[in-house]
């Protein structure tokens, strides 16, 4: 059904509702209109990483991990294998007459936020930090959730609009002060290319302000940007309950009546929370035209019929057999694998079975379900941690010593031990082992949402990079008993791994790698599967060399703008294999060439070892000659390519226009440069990847 027929369809059901009935159905939670043959309908329902918050789905590894694949074709998979479980799901529900939250179709993913800040709790669900990066991913995952059929599968919808990524304890009366060649260099971009490229279906606003107004009723950003010069037609939802934080917070209103009255005028259509409630008082108060009631109950109507939520669909018969079916779960344990990033390897990996005797498996992480998952998740079957892959995978071929080491945070595990009850039997362990494998990190109770667990940090940010006290201790005591370890952080951020990249053997970045991640880990250490991640984040050396949580100024934040040399950067990766850029060529000859054709490269690649290599190729672009360009070659593209051993491959790779474009301080995108260079290789063209691969890119200059 095409989105003209839909707009007929709903204004001509629309216009047969009383005016109670229109304002009824602009609540997520829409009751029935039973005259008119309209079922109840819960809008709130979450597909992340996996259908979530609704019994069991396949779950997939957490939005940052699918970020660290660098796999669009991957992400289409992932969101496609969520739509079809979310429609299979719906369909049971619909048939038992079960209409409560979390059962729909209209899915709030994905967040496509830049993670500025590595403090931020939620920035594991999102794509990672680069806007190049987060907006192929999330276009890809977008038309994998929606689908190409005669209705849409599913609807999703791009979150949290816009410019907003912490501090969570401040949200709900922050204002994100930031310049127009900033929101529009960063924080627009991914938004940009999932309306206007995805044709995401609905937009989230945000809880804060940004440059002073509410994003859920912003004159500029919903008025003037996204339905005006982005033509967005879909609806646009409030996050939870943030329309009340117009007048108990922002203080922008002062009532009620009047947040409702102002959200709707700036056309936000759906309400997550209560205050649409008030819909009525304030039209019988005269504050609020009937019009704009109904131009939002239309909006929501045209998307419940492009959704085929009347009449029969192409998704009506998808049976219930699909969900975590065993192509989704090895879906998942794929891109489980790809999601794992190396970032220090002695040579001890991969590990050989053969060679060992007893393998020491430490960590509150490494048994731990929750470290699999993130947060937003659904419910799996089974889970398979580090230390249930790791014993599945030796058989009765190895011994595998455990110790949790010791609590997550906690100073003991048991209330009535001393602190550091666990740390003598992490010694024990690793004395008794030939090698350790140490799984530390975070989970959903320490990094995660505004008051979602109750965590050790109240607001579900992070103070500072550092691990709980108990797990550096834990640290500590490991690498004091000489024994080689191969440290696993599961975490979803930038956690300080200054003494880990010292004393390891390897390091893996895990992320949360999904139910299954365990599976995946362990065939990525004994060399069955070898690690292809790239880092989608910087992993900093300290927050000493970040500006306040509260700046929302991009100097020396992010690779782009970094002034500290990172620990790890941005799109580094180390790989089993031995893969090589050889050549490269650009088929541009100018730089009016590439400002209106962009270019296509021919690229040269070899593995000079007897492994496979999986690698993902980026390519990066500095705009010679402007003033407006970021201070460091910025992502342009990427594209994974697999060399058997010993292969000789040539690949061609599409540079987009454009990227040879600056943002100027008006916030205009413009082609200033007199040239542009570009850098091909596996990672940034940075001092610091060339120290940590001895790789060096491929650089191509063309103009200047």
């Amino acid at each position: 059904m095409n989105r003209e027929t839909a707009i007929q369809k709903a204004t001509a059901l629309v216009e047969q509702m009383t005016v109670e009935e229109m304002a009824s159905q602009l609540r997520f939670d829409a009751p029935a209109v039973e005259r008119l043959g309209i079922p109840a309908y819960n809008w709130w329902n979450e597909g992340l990483h996996g259908v979530a918050r609704c019994g069991t789905a396949t779950v997939f590894p957490q939005a940052i991990g699918l970020g660290a694949t660098f796999d669009e074709a991957l992400l289409g998979e992932v969101a496609d294998a969520i739509a079809t479980e979310a429609r299979a799901k719906y369909n049971q529900a619909v048939q038992d007459g079960d209409r409560d939250i979390y059962k729909g179709i209209t899915l709030w993913s994905p967040n496509v936020n830049l993670f500025r800040d590595p403090r931020w709790g939620r920035g594991h669900e999102t794509y990672g930090e680069d806007p190049y990066l987060i907006s192929r991913l999330g276009v890809r995952f977008i038309r994998g959730l929606q689908g190409d059929g005669e209705h849409m599968k599913t609807a999703a919808c791009a979150k949290h609009y816009a410019v907003h990524s912490g501090p969570e304890a401040l949200r709900h009366h922050f204002d994100a002060v930031v310049s127009q060649k900033e929101l529009w260099e960063t924080y627009l971009p991914a938004f940009e290319a999932c309306v206007k490229e995805g044709q995401v279906e609905a937009v989230m606003g945000a809880y804060n302000r940004t440059n002073g107004e509410p994003c859920c009723a912003h004159s500029y950003l919903m008025d003037e940007v996204l339905r005006g010069k982005w033509g967005f037609q879909g609806y646009y939802v409030s996050d939870c309950w943030a329309v009340r934080d117009f007048h108990e917070n922002h203080k922008v209103t002062a009532s009620p009546e009047e947040s409702v009255t102002l959200a709707l005028s700036k056309g936000c259509d759906l309400n997550c929370g209560c205050t649409y409630q008030r819909i009525l008082d304030a039209y019988r108060a005269g504050m609020l035209p009937l019009e704009q009631i109904k131009r939002s109950a239309i909006r929501l109507f045209t998307t419940r019929f492009l959704l085929g939520m009347f009449e029969e669909t192409e998704y009506d018969q998808i049976p219930y057999e699909v969900v975590e079916c065993q192509a989704h779960l090895a879906l998942s344990e794929r891109a489980a694998r790809e999601s794992v990033v190396l970032l220090k390897n002695n040579g001890i990996l991969p590990l050989n079975k053969a060679q060992l005797k007893t393998i020491g498996v430490i960590g509150p992480n490494a048994n731990s379900r929750a470290a699999l998952v993130g947060n937003y998740h659904g419910t799996a079957s089974r889970y398979i941690t580090v230390l249930e892959g790791i014993q599945d995978y030796v058989g009765d071929d190895v011994r595998v010593l455990y110790s949790q080491g010791c609590h997550l945070f906690k100073d003991r595990e048991e209330p009535l031990a001393q602190p550091g009850d666990r740390l003598s039997e992490a010694k024990a362990v690793a004395r008794h082992s030939d090698l350790v494998i140490l799984c530390l990190g975070l989970d959903e109770s320490l990094e995660g949402e505004e008051g979602d667990t109750g965590n050790a940090y109240a607001s579900g940010d992070k103070r500072d990079l550092a691990l709980p006290e108990s797990q550096q201790q834990l640290l500590q005591t490991v690498v004091e008993t000489g024994v080689p370890f191969v440290l696993c952080m599961m975490a979803g951020s930038a956690m300080d791994l200054n003494l880990a990249s010292e004393s390891a053997a390897a390091i893996l970045q895990t992320f949360y790698p999904g139910a299954r991640g365990g599976k995946a880990i362990a065939e990525i250490l004994f060399g069955a599967a070898a690690p292809s991640g790239k880092l989608p984040i910087t992993l900093y050396r300290s927050v000493a060399d970040l500006p306040d949580f509260t700046d929302y100024h991009m100097a020396g934040r992010t690779y782009r703008f970094l002034k500290a040399q990172p620990l790890y950067p941005f799109g580094y990766g180390l790989n089993y294999g031995d893969a090589q850029v050889t050549a490269a060529q650009a088929d541009a000859a100018s730089y009016q060439a590439l400002t209106q054709h962009g270019t296509t490269l021919t690229v040269q690649l070899k593995n000079r070892s007897q492994r496979p290599a999986e690698e993902v190729l980026q390519v990066y672009v500095r705009v010679l000659g402007s003033e407006n360009e970021v201070p460091h070659p910025k992502l342009a593209a990427f594209q994974r390519v697999t060399l058997a051993p010993g292969a000789q491959i040539t690949v061609s790779v599409p540079v987009d226009a454009a990227a040879f474009s600056t943002v100027d301080d008006t916030g205009a995108r413009v082609f200033d440069g007199t040239g542009a260079a570009l850098y091909v290789g596996f990672g940034q063209p940075d001092d610091r990847t060339l120290a940590l691969t001895g790789k060096p890119s491929v650089e191509i200059t063309i103009g200047q």
